[in-house]
């Protein structure tokens, strides 16, 4: 009997392979369309299953605005289909789109009416019209699950909150079953709320508690403190800030909002209504989930976040990150130019700005922006920190170099946290041939602190790859690999100091952990065939120089590599025992 197979069940087939065979960013082949889209290797533009997988390969790289397209035309061709419904929901959502969101999730809870993202999306729009009844029982009827059951939890309760139910609201969030990270964060709205509903020292009690748990937290710092300084209680909001800040990395929401607290400046709450609330809610879960790897689902939480509230500074530079991750330059630009110039974050934001201009091949853009900004900001480092960094990756030494010496210059007094100036500034020196200025930069850093791996493994390298303090030399990269025991440079620093030093047997030990760790280096693996070839293994030694010339050195390297192939090592260097007559960095007379 001939089997029957309808064109839906066929295209759920598909589906089904399609993922199978293109799970991960590169799965598919991608090129681009006439238009510019991006569009799969045999794919076409006009039919169904060509436009979903499009829209699939586009939503892979990160690219929403153009997997939204194709999965709208690819619905257009199967209407009924729920899995491109979901598609074309989900892209919508992150792509901002919030009138075809709003129809599809319609759509979507018709076919699934526990759909989670769905019920979430319509609860909140619900919430945005006042219409409160409607709004809890979208979120009523989420699906089950540790995330999104705190989502409706909080979400309920802001409701609640916007009802003036202040003491309901808070008593919501009690679950005495829940995770202690979901108790953490639902305590943390339980305090919010009180605060916004006048409940005093409720939100005191609350806040001062999550605050003497984690005081790194820069989210429940800020908030404990505005509360404190709206009720005239400067003193202890500042001292909180600035414990705060001295146990974490600054940052400009903290130290700005300690100059206004002691400048006598009015302060806000930093949720100001219910709808803030809940746009809260989805900044913290995404924010959380796009560092902890769910960036997915994380863009669509920070994306509902700017549907409760659009201007939400730290949820664009949260979105920005998440596409330079992704190498979506372009697109991170637009989320970084949408930071409001009034916020704290601003500066912060151009920065990173820049960094997304010069990952884009716009090195001049990249350039003017962050002179400009250091024009406006005089006394300001980060500026010209960052235009060092930039300069510096593109072997633009001498140019680097001076960036990094206007921000030493403004260094009053060198701290521990001032070591990457030197280190960076050494590095420069370094590669521009100037050993004693740069020897003189990683000490300074060393000084400044002695427990950089980076600079620990550049000064003991050098030294080594110099022939100079090789027992000193030896230790520092002894201890950075300690600090850092997975990295196969470090790794290779230790292997090639032992070959310095003629324990060529330690050597290969070392030498063959690196080339685990860092299989792709050429440089790596040309060390290791002359470790070889110092025990011996003469023919393991050619196969490595082989080797090392597949994976493309440099052509310094290339020419070396030709001749030990031609000749073998010439030369052998020297032993421990012939340094016993040499002293510290100095040739033998």
């Amino acid at each position: 009997m001939k089997r029957m197979t309808t064109p839906l069940l066929k295209f759920g087939f598909v589906i089904f392979l399609t993922s199978v065979f293109t799970v991960g960013i590169g799965g598919i082949d991608g090129t681009k369309g006439k238009d510019g889209r991006t569009l799969l290797q045999g794919g076409t533009n006009d039919s169904l299953l060509g436009n979903y997988l499009s829209g699939r390969f586009a939503r892979s790289q990160r690219d929403v605005d153009t997997a939204a397209d194709y999965y709208q035309r690819a619905l257009r061709k199967d209407p009924s289909n729920e899995v491109i419904l979901e598609q074309a929901f989900l892209m919508a959502i992150t792509n901002g789109g919030w009138k075809d969101a709003r129809f599809h999730a319609q759509e979507l809870i018709i076919k699934n009416p526990n759909h989670r993202i769905a019920r979430i999306f319509l609860g909140l729009d619900a919430f945005t019209n006042d219409q409160f009844k409607q709004s809890k029982e979208h979120f009523d009827a989420v699906g089950k699950g540790q995330i999104v059951e705190l989502i409706t939890a909080l979400a309920r309760a802001w409701t609640l909150s916007a009802e003036k139910q202040v003491t309901k609201a808070r008593a919501t969030l009690n679950n005495k079953n829940a995770p202690e990270w979901a108790k953490f964060y639902r305590s943390y709205h339980q305090a919010l709320i009180a605060d916004l509903g006048g409940q005093r020292k409720v939100a005191e009690g609350i806040f001062d508690r999550l605050y003497q748990r984690d005081p790194r937290s820069l989210r429940i710092a800020v908030a404990y403190s505005r509360h404190l300084a709206r009720r005239g209680i400067r003193k202890k909001a500042a001292r909180i800030l600035d414990q705060h800040i001295r146990q974490t990395r600054a940052h400009p929401e903290s130290t700005a909002l300690l100059a206004d607290i002691r400048a006598g400046k009015k302060i806000d709450r930093l949720v100001s209504s219910p709808r803030d609330g809940m746009a809260e809610i989805f900044y913290g879960l995404g924010e959380a989930l796009t560092i902890e790897g769910g960036v997915e689902y994380g863009l669509i939480y920070l994306r509902l976040g700017l549907f409760m509230e659009p201007d939400f500074p730290l949820i664009y530079s949260a979105i920005g990150q998440v596409y330079e991750q992704a190498e979506k330059y372009e697109l991170a630009i637009d989320a970084y130019k949408k930071v409001s110039r009034n916020s704290p974050i601003w500066k912060q934001v151009q920065i990173s700005k820049a960094f997304a201009l010069n990952s884009d091949e716009r090195l001049d853009e990249a350039r003017k922006l962050l002179i400009d900004l250091s024009d406006e900001y005089a006394t300001d480092i980060a500026p010209l920190q960052a235009l060092g960094n930039i300069l510096r990756s593109r072997m633009k030494y001498e140019e680097a170099e001076k960036y990094f010496t206007k921000a030493i210059n403004l260094i009053k007094t060198p701290k521990r946290e001032h070591w990457s100036y030197y280190y960076a500034r050494g590095v420069c020196f370094d590669r521009m041939k100037q050993w004693d200025k740069a020897e003189a930069d990683f000490q300074q850093a060393l000084k400044l602190d002695g427990n950089q791996p980076l600079v620990l493994n550049y000064l003991g390298y050098s030294w080594v790859d110099k022939n100079r303090h090789l027992e000193k030399a030896i230790k520092l990269i002894e201890k950075a690999v300690k600090i850092r025991p997975r990295d196969g440079y470090f790794v290779d620093s230790l292997g090639w100091a032992h070959y310095r030093l003629g324990n060529f047997e330690e050597a290969v030990k070392q030498l063959e952990k690196a080339v685990q760790l860092r299989p792709e280096d050429p440089v790596i693996n040309d060390h290791l065939g002359d470790a070889f070839w110092k025990v011996g293994r003469r023919l393991e030694a050619r196969y490595q120089w082989l080797l090392s010339l597949s994976l493309k050195p440099e052509k310094e390297v290339v020419d070396q590599i030709n001749q030990k192939l031609a000749h073998g090592l010439r030369s052998q260097p020297k032993t421990k025992e012939a340094k016993v007559e040499e002293k510290e960095g100095q040739p033998k007379n």
